[in-house]
């Protein structure tokens, strides 16, 4: 039985990853190119449904393939706990901990006494221990490493942040500072992904200077061409065709967008394979189409306004009222009644968020796909 080749569902791999090759490169390179390589530590950013968990899979297996040790963490709170955890599997030996709910014990604590939860002070040298011991341990080969993604950036706390930069930033150093040669240092390799907005506060915060020097990897638009052949190539390649033709109409209809690529290519597929037949027509990419839009309203629309201050959801109502066409800047001025001052303020935010973009001069468009339809429903 066939099976669909399309993966709409968050972090699962496509079947081809198209548009991320320069990230992929640099990343790899990173790799190959010893301590100190700028792939080595990465900051990747990029709206919901941009592909960065994706990223971050395939960065994992890129990494295993060369014999890198691979941790995959979400910056939900204690994340720098939990990744001393994973670095340190038989027992938890630390300088200072405490034991849930107010037993202190100072010196030596193990994992099997049950939760450890470490103070902000001491969680820094405490994860510095955890990599640099893991570094050394016969089951990472000379040359070989260890990578940490964390997905989510957005969610972590300002201590989780500053105690994981603190401990890879004097890691690195540690291992540079070695004579071992160049080829057969050990590694410790970082990528952090999250939305932009927030990555960009986090990194502002003036303790957090390490980040601000990581590779920065902002994910964007995949070009329609791109998106065309890989449609003509998946379909091909699980049993079907497709005509050049409807695979631009297709195409078209995900403004390149990473999440609706796969949206729209799954459900165009499916509806041919409903009729039981090999060939996806215009009618099943026009079914696909629609069915993808639902989807992407639940998945990212609705998602991308949460959080948003009152006054830019007043902006972007003003804005939805041109949908599809561009929105003139002094028109949001007279549909809110607002100052010029008020409109450069949320303008500026809301195209810092990547929620808007510059379209022509004087000119605003939605940068996220079908937001602007979503929103001009709900006037």
């Amino acid at each position: 039985m066939a099976m669909n080749p399309f993966k709409p569902t968050a972090g699962k791999m496509p079947p081809i990853l198209i548009g991320r090759e320069t990230a992929i490169k640099e990343f790899t390179e990173g790799l190959d190119n010893g301590a100190g390589a700028p792939g080595r530590i990465m900051l990747v950013t990029g709206q919901r449904g941009f592909g960065k968990t994706v990223l971050l899979t395939e960065f994992r297996r890129i990494a295993a393939e060369r014999g890198w040790e691979t941790i995959s963490e979400t910056a939900s709170p204690d994340v720098a706990q939990r990744l001393i955890e994973a670095l340190t599997p038989g027992g938890l030996h630390v300088n200072q901990a405490s034991v849930s709910p107010s037993v202190s014990i100072p010196g030596i604590a193990s994992a099997s006494l049950g939760r450890i939860d470490l103070s902000a002070t001491a969680t820094p040298l405490t994860l510095r221990n955890a990599i640099a011991k893991r570094l050394e341990s016969g089951k990472i080969g000379k040359g070989k490493g260890i990578l940490i993604t964390i997905d989510e950036t957005q969610a972590a706390s300002l201590d989780d942040l500053v105690a994981i930069a603190t401990a890879v930033q004097h890691v690195t150093t540690s291992i540079d500072e070695t004579d071992v040669p160049d080829a057969e240092k050990k590694g410790i390799a970082i990528v952090f992904a999250g939305l932009p907005s927030t990555v960009n506060d986090l990194i502002n915060d003036a303790v957090i200077t390490f980040l601000r020097r990581a590779l920065r990897c902002e994910l964007d638009d995949v070009p329609l061409l791109d998106v065309k052949n890989a449609f003509l190539a998946s379909v091909a390649d699980s049993g079907k065709t497709i005509g050049n033709d409807e695979a631009w109409q297709a195409a078209r209809a995900t403004n390149g967008y990473p999440y609706m690529v796969q949206l729209v290519g799954y459900y165009m597929w499916q509806s041919a394979q409903r009729r039981h037949a090999t060939e996806i027509t215009a009618d099943d990419v026009a079914t696909g189409i629609a069915d993808a839009q639902i989807a992407f309203d639940d998945a990212v629309c609705a998602p991308a306004l949460d959080g948003l201050k009152p006054a830019e959801l007043e902006f972007l109502h003003a804005m939805a009222r041109d949908v599809p066409s561009a929105t003139v800047v002094g028109e949001i001025e007279t549909r809110t009644g607002r100052s010029r001052s008020w409109v450069n303020k949320y303008r500026a935010a809301l195209i810092k968020d990547r929620i808007i973009q510059p379209s022509g001069h004087g000119s605003l468009e939605f940068a996220v796909p079908h937001l602007g339809a979503y929103l001009r429903k709900r006037l």
